[in-house]
């Protein structure tokens, strides 16, 4: 059965495949900008709780405050200031230059509530129990093929719907990789004995586990052995569990009454254009990589808050299409990054013979040398990601903007939350005039003379030291039309 939220929709402009956290955030920002979107899911309307994400990092947070909705989730989450790596290796998340200075652990479900209820607010059309069979696409649209269901035509197809993306493979995109690890096995368990901290985690021989409380009294337990290379249909029972938990932690916490066991294997994967014609891929559908350094849910939540304001700003007509080329050439290297930080952090963790000498000189390196301390910060949490400049352009272009204090009181992530550009600049010239609807102009707390035009992902589009108002009249121009 199809089921929509409200009244009869208007025909989407677009149509989104996959409703996890990288769905969900893309369709609601569409539609919160004025964009009639649809977003298919194959599965019954019910929020799982059998999700594998667990933190949100510094730069998801932003994002999320950027739309309102990261001071819920700090309400209902739980966090965690320092990440701790191996041989004694300790990061301090309090250093990072934002207004959110820790990892938040909560089950991937609790933020997907969220962001389907904003959706679901701004008037998305909600079709559940619609399983994709195909993609067609011309010159001027693209037609989904839903089974047992009409079709339905689009400008423009997101595929969010993970690994298997259906919108990837009716497009004939590849998906090379490899499989990193074999044989991970997890369960939600009830536990007799507390860990002594929030994440428990390590690796000792073959074997490597990870506890995180579930939030309901149950923890998710993921655990490895490097030796048990066995199909995913293999069955999974709590023995198996607990042997693996105990090598790896020296004991199983009295694990009992597990409510859900499963296996599975984690590839290493992406796929080499984000982008064919009028479809792109988003989150999991464009890659996939090691649950090391908790970065999958995170980066997929970045996917969408760079692709959906550039359609936005297509679809309204404030933009050349070229503009969403610039997703594929901001993200790809993104997602490539995180694949080998997240392959490194678990071939570090589960190191062995003649590996661990060096592993223990990496980590003294990164022990004493507070600048690759920051890179690593910055690759993990998001912070650290800047995107593509043009030539000639100022020093701060591309850059990642931290929250800002603005005159009067306010943040730039607060001002970020029409989903509109902000101007912040040090002078009384007012370019918002017949912009309102894209431009938010904002003045500086402090005496500082840069002007930045911050896009609505947080980005830096232009810079200028001391800018006169017609080199702000021409960026604006460039920018917003």
């Amino acid at each position: 059965m199809n089921g929509t939220t409200g009244p009869t929709p208007t025909a989407p402009r677009v149509i989104v495949v996959g409703s996890g956290p990288t769905g969900l955030l893309l369709a609601g920002d569409l539609a919160t900008a004025g964009v009639p979107v649809t977003l298919l899911e194959k599965r019954p309307h019910k929020i799982s709780n059998l999700s594998r994400a667990f933190v949100l990092h510094a730069r998801a947070l932003e994002q999320l405050d950027a739309r309102g909705l990261a001071d819920d989730l700090e309400a209902v989450g739980r966090p965690v200031t320092r990440l701790n790596l191996f041989d004694g290796l300790t990061l301090d998340l309090g250093t990072l230059p934002s207004r959110f200075h820790h990892v938040l652990v909560l089950p991937q479900y609790e933020v997907e509530k969220v962001l389907e209820r904003r959706a679901a607010e701004a008037g998305v059309d909600f079709r559940h129990d619609s399983e994709v069979t195909g993609v067609t696409q011309g010159a001027d649209g693209v037609t989904v093929h839903i089974k047992g269901a009409e079709s339905l035509r689009a400008a423009y197809v997101v595929g969010a719907d993970g690994m298997r993306s259906a919108v990837r493979e009716a497009a004939g995109l590849p998906f090379p990789g490899r499989s990193a690890i074999k044989s991970v096995v997890l369960a939600d368990v009830l536990l007799t004995e507390q860990p002594e901290t929030l994440i428990t985690a390590a690796a000792v021989g073959d074997a490597f586990a990870f506890l995180v409380p579930f939030g309901d009294g149950y923890h998710r337990v993921i655990c490895w052995h490097r030796g048990r290379d066995v199909p995913d249909r293999e069955p999974v029972d709590l023995a198996e569990i607990k042997e693996i938990t105990r090598e790896a932690l020296g004991r199983d916490y009295g694990m009992h009454d597990a409510r859900w066991m499963s296996r599975f294997h984690s590839d290493e994967r992406q796929v080499p254009s984000y982008r064919a014609g009028r479809l792109f891929l988003a989150g999991d559908a464009a890659h996939v990589h090691t649950p090391a350094g908790g970065q999958g849910m995170n980066t997929g939540l970045q996917d969408a808050a760079n692709l959906s304001w550039k359609l936005a700003a297509v679809l309204h007509g404030h933009a050349s299409p070229d503009l969403l080329d610039t997703y594929q050439s901001e993200r790809h290297p993104v997602g490539r990054t995180v694949l080998r930080s997240s392959g490194a952090i678990v071939r570090l963790a589960m190191a062995k013979g003649w590996q661990l000498p060096v592993r223990a000189a990496l980590a003294t390196v990164l022990g004493r040398l507070a600048p690759a301390r920051r890179r690593v910060l910055g690759q993990i949490t998001g912070v650290g990601y800047r995107y593509p400049a043009p030539g000639g352009a100022h020093r701060l272009t591309g850059a990642r903007v931290p929250d800002l204090a603005l005159a009067g009181g306010g943040r730039l992530y607060e001002a970020l939350r029409g989903g509109r550009f902000v101007l912040v600049t040090p002078g009384s010239h007012d370019p918002g005039a017949g912009r309102a609807d894209r431009l938010a102009v904002a003045r500086w707390a402090s005496d500082r003379r840069t002007t930045l035009l911050v896009r609505p992902d947080g980005y830096v589009a232009w810079a200028a030291e001391n800018a006169r108002d017609a080199d702000i009249d021409r960026a604006l121009a460039a920018h917003l039309g």
